[in-house]
């Protein structure tokens, strides 16, 4: 019940903050999951290019909701050069018609099995389906003309940083950025603790993990980070003063709080990425 009845909170708050936020122009594209055709928001900088790119995983809020956080963030890396592309996957947001949304998804399961079942098929659905969803993006970006294929960066937040740490752990992305993946559920989900837990220890891509201090627990950040040092990866981690008053205020940070945390963020993912065109192109 406690997973299902937080994806509800996460949909009640983010519309509390869509009247604050104003809208700005992003480019409606599509692309191919196999047999589904999905869609996504993307910011790019001005000029031809081509530029390095951030593929942003949204979180569970559902319908059009995460667009509050592509508007809020996409402008700011795109004013940086480089792209920003929010794909939806199956049955959230332009991508709704793909298929059934997760938190339904989730709440059968709780329903007809309990709360073990829920988490199962949480697991399932973000290891599964999810993740074809995210690599289908990526497959896109790379093959965009205005877009640096060897220096694309992957971030998320809350569910989109469960699946930033599943994508890291299947493909090299020159950075990523994991923002409160799974700290809703982490408490009540001690299987989802170990799959991130071996996909940390797995990352092909070096992690920078955020939070604010009130967030619901800091122990996924902490845990992540700790599993990765371990495993000889590359990880960073930051723990921000309190964002608000409340549990979910501290969640929310990690997108309504980007004047806080995201001079933080860009300096990771430019300073990674760099090295990652250094080695591409040395004699440059």
């Amino acid at each position: 019940m406690r997973i299902t009845l937080l994806i509800v909170a996460v949909i009640i708050a983010v519309l509390g903050s869509l009247a604050a936020q104003p809208p700005t122009p992003y480019e409606l594209v599509h692309f191919s999951s196999g047999k589904l055709t999905l869609g996504g928001e993307l910011f790019k900088p001005k000029g031809e290019g081509p530029f390095p790119a951030l593929l942003y995983n949204h979180g569970s809020a559902e319908g059009m909701l995460s667009d509050a956080a592509s508007t809020a963030m996409g402008p700011l890396y795109a004013a940086k050069g480089w792209v920003y592309f929010m794909p939806y996957r199956r049955g959230q947001g332009l991508s709704a018609n793909a298929g059934l949304y997760i938190g339904d998804q989730i709440a059968a399961a709780e329903k007809a099995g309990g709360h073990d079942a829920a988490v199962k098929t949480m697991i399932e659905l973000m290891r599964g389906d999810h993740l074809s969803d995210q690599l289908a993006s990526l497959a896109w970006l790379k093959q965009q003309k205005f877009v640096q294929s060897n220096r694309i960066a992957v971030a998320g937040q809350s569910f989109g940083g469960i699946e930033t740490i599943l994508g890291a752990a299947s493909y090299p992305f020159c950075a990523a950025v994991d923002a409160s993946g799974g700290a809703m559920s982490w408490k009540e989900a001690p299987a989802l603790q170990e799959v991130m837990k071996q996909n940390a220890r797995s990352s092909k891509s070096p992690i920078f993990f955020f939070q604010a201090e009130n967030d619901y627990t800091l122990e996924p950040s902490q845990v992540l980070y700790k599993e990765m040092l371990a495993s000889g990866k590359t990880a960073e981690i930051k723990i921000y003063p309190p964002y608000g008053k409340t549990n979910f205020d501290g969640h929310s940070f990690t997108w309504l709080g980007s004047s806080v945390w995201f001079n933080d963020v860009f300096g990771f993912i430019q300073n990674k990425c760099a090295a990652t065109l250094s080695e591409v192109h040395p004699s440059e």
